[in-house]
């Protein structure tokens, strides 16, 4: 991926600023699958954010390396090109963009919906509009869920936490939200409304990614296949095949590695916003 000269103010870096006190998911490959189920979580996480177990203790403040400041750089520079990107597309339809906050954190940090925890990797907070970033996981996406981890695939995991912040400002959050407060509706009925909201994420992601690139020409060779490989290894099938050795569909709730690598394709194919109602595509 070819940086730019691009930099946002949006970016809170609280890594080597001390911490802890909040709550500590257990290690394990079963803490790994929640991370990968969280990794790409739409609507409130409070529920799951607020779980843990035991406490961790308050980390020492200490000056981050040579490294961690290039990859703050580095986020940075996605941040801003986000920003661009959705400021011009919404800019196009009629409408101004407002940009969330990126937060880069280690281990533990307080976020809106609740105790953010490394462990559960990148998420977007739609309470306080933020998407909360803890690096670490990717080491994890790629050693324990056979992802290809390269920093374009980073930038489209980022994408599609602000394809979330997008469908907040575009009132999809809001709806799904009432539709699971009304109780009208069975688990399996609502599953698929998440896979729907997840997968209108990944699309939007390969959205921002089409328009980037043709605006900057950020895009190398195997760029786009290391974003399909991030998305295909938290498919909902392939986290199951790892956790329990077989697929339920009717348990998916972020959507199958195919539908994920189609959708975000569709996208960046398309470079079209009003391509992706997955909802329509999926829930008719």
């Amino acid at each position: 991926m070819k940086w730019t000269n691009d930099r946002s103010d949006n970016v809170d870096d609280r890594r080597g600023t001390g911490g802890g006190g909040g709550f500590l998911v257990g290690g394990g490959l079963g803490t790994l699958i929640i991370a990968a189920i969280v990794f790409f979580l739409g609507g409130d996480p409070s529920a799951i954010l607020s779980s843990g177990i035991g406490s961790s203790p308050p980390t020492e403040q200490r000056d981050l390396t040579a490294d961690e400041l290039k990859v703050r750089d580095f986020v940075s520079m996605v941040t801003a090109e986000t920003e661009q990107t959705w400021g011009k597309i919404f800019q196009e339809n009629g409408m101004q963009y407002s940009a969330p906050k990126v937060v880069m954190f280690e281990s533990v940090t307080q976020s809106g919906c609740g105790t953010a925890q490394a462990a559960m990797g990148p998420f977007y907070c739609p309470a306080d509009q933020t998407v909360y970033m803890d690096m670490s996981f990717f080491k994890e996406l790629e050693q324990r869920f056979g992802a290809k981890v390269t920093e374009f695939s980073i930038a489209y995991v980022m994408a599609h936490e602000i394809g979330h912040h997008v469908q907040t400002l575009l009132g999809t959050t809001g709806k799904v939200d009432e539709l699971r407060a009304s109780g009208k509706y069975s688990e399996a009925e609502m599953n698929r409304v998440s896979v729907a909201t997840e997968l209108q994420a990944d699309f939007y992601a390969g959205v921002w990614a089409r328009q980037t690139d043709n605006r900057e020409h950020i895009l190398e060779p195997g760029d786009i296949e290391s974003a399909i490989s991030a998305a295909e290894a938290v498919g909902d099938d392939n986290i199951q095949r790892r956790s329990q050795g077989y697929v339920n569909q009717e348990g998916f709730t972020h959507g199958s590695s195919a539908q994920r690598k189609e959708w975000f394709m569709k996208g960046y194919n398309t470079g079209d916003i009003r391509q992706g109602d997955t909802f329509n595509a999926l829930l008719r």
